[in-house]
Order: C-alpha cells, then structure tokens, then sequence
C-alpha cells in the first residue's frame, strides 16, 4: 500500500463511492424495467452478451440514451467484425450522444472477424473520424483464469495509450484490489481506476438469470477472476443474499488518495436494480 495515504473517514468515504456509480446492466428484456429503478440521469453500462451480440448493446445504448441516462457501451472487440462494422458502430454512438465506451476484449472462443483483442480494436479506432472523450479498458485485480500475471501486464501496456481510465473486473476483496493498484502503479500505469463490485445479489435470482441464457452472460465473465471459488463460498454464505456493505466501508479511506486515484465504483448489477438501489440508498442515508 502507499506509504502516504490521504485517508479519508470511513462515512465519507461511503458517501463518495456511492453518490455516483456507474451501473453495469446486461442487454436483456429487462432493461426497461431496470432503468425504471435507476436515478434520472444515472451512469449505465451496457455489456456485449455472448448470446445476443453487440447489436443489442448498441440498440439498448440507443433506447437508454434517449431516455437521458449516460450510456457507456461494452464494445467488446472479438465481437466486431472488420473496420468498416466498428465504423458503423461507432458513427451510430456518436449519433447516440455517447462520449464514453468500455473496450474489452470480449469472451468468445473464435472472433467475429479481424479484431482478436482490446488493443487491436483501439489501435483501429484511434484512426476513424469518430472520437470519445473516454475510453475504459480492464484490470484484474485477482487475476485471470486463462492468461499469467505478466500476459496481462503486457496486454495494460498496448491499450494504455488509448484508454483514459481502467475497469476493474469484478472483485469483493478490498485488499486484492488496493494491492492490485498498487502494482500497477509501481509499473508506472497512473490511470484512475473504477473499481468493478458486485451489487446486491440474490443467490436465487442469479440462477434464474443463468438459466434464461442458457450457458450464463450473467456468471460467463466471473470465470475469468481467479476469486470466483470464495466470492461464491461468500455468496452462498450469505444466505442467499449478498450486500457489499464491507467490501464499500473497506475500500472508504481510499476514496479520496491520489495515489490510487478512484474514479468511482462500477456495480455489477446483474439485472437486479431494485434491490441494489434499496441498499444504496439505505447505505447513504446511515453514512451522512
């Protein structure tokens, strides 16, 4: 950890990481319900589902914009097809209103085209007419099932140039995630982080989720953290609900340090919004 920690209080810390997260919304049927639940004008991030392609973000990034939230999309890169297919993508955002896209390599085994990973696809974008004033691209904190330590160093050097900010994966282990900036940092990346949390999760909802798209958009990228094994020890322990009440107070005093330089929070909702802002806001209210 930093040897300087501009700590901050534990309460308004809290208040800092929860006034303003970015809500992470899977493109199923249900978003219109979900963004029924979200506060005017929130932050919403839309993912590329492996079983409904990048289509469909692109039509909920189109709907939700026109509802007036800030939409930021997952163009996923191994789900685009060539330069000319991220062009039209591209120009239709734009058109959209959308200043701000996530760019992840993507989960499918074989890509839809030209682009294999991240940087591929931002080394092409950079030279197309259409520009965003950011560009967000993944850390993993706990590491990543398929790939070592230093492939994954490696792959944060080549997108670096492009990204203005970095996306945890999802991660429930507060000291996983400041010893993890603190690597990065000693490696020289200074971008800000948003941390990836899961939201408020019903065990059962979960399952439900999982079985209405066959293999699972909802748990495929948890696949990828080597945490999966305890975050699920801890769901289960929950009793069937999970709340990230200690991960949020645990991360708090940092909210603030410039060292690690938190962007915000980036909850992973899985499509369960009422719950989430039930406790975001019960959470707030004890803080302030």
């Amino acid at each position: 950890m930093s040897s300087e920690i501009q700590s901050t209080t534990t309460a308004a810390g809290v208040v800092t990481l929860l006034e303003e997260p970015r809500f992470e919304l899977m493109p199923f049927e249900s978003m219109d319900e979900q963004l029924d639940h979200l506060p005017e004008g929130a932050e919403v991030a839309i993912t590329t589902s492996p079983t409904l392609g990048l289509e469909a973000t692109v039509d909920w990034t189109e709907r939700a914009s026109d509802r007036g939230f800030e939409v930021v999309p997952h163009i996923a890169a191994r789900y685009v097809r060539d330069t000319a297919h991220l062009e039209a993508v591209a120009e239709r955002l734009v058109d959209a209103g959308v200043t701000d896209i996530f760019v992840p390599g993507g989960d499918r085994e074989e890509p839809a085209g030209e682009f294999t990973s991240a940087s591929d696809l931002l080394s092409t974008l950079e030279a197309l007419e259409y520009e965003f004033d950011e560009v967000g691209i993944t850390g993993y904190p706990e590491g990543h099932a398929f790939l070592d330590d230093e492939t994954l160093a490696e792959a944060m050097a080549e997108k670096e140039p492009y990204a203005t900010y970095i996306v945890t994966q999802l991660c429930y282990d507060p000291e996983a995630i400041v010893t993890w900036i603190d690597e990065i940092r000693d490696r020289g990346v200074d971008l800000p982080v948003e941390v990836g949390i899961p939201g408020v999760m019903k065990y059962q909802r979960l399952l439900t989720i999982s079985k209405k798209v066959g293999v699972g958009d909802s748990v495929r990228f948890l696949k990828k953290t080597s945490g999966i094994l305890g975050f699920v020890r801890e769901l289960v322990g929950s009793r069937g609900t999970y709340v990230p009440d200690e991960l949020i107070e645990e991360l708090a005093p940092y909210a603030a340090d410039p060292h690690y330089d938190l962007r915000g929070i980036h909850v992973y909702a899985f499509n369960q919004v009422p719950d989430l802002e039930s406790w975001r806001s019960k959470t707030l209210t004890q803080h302030r």
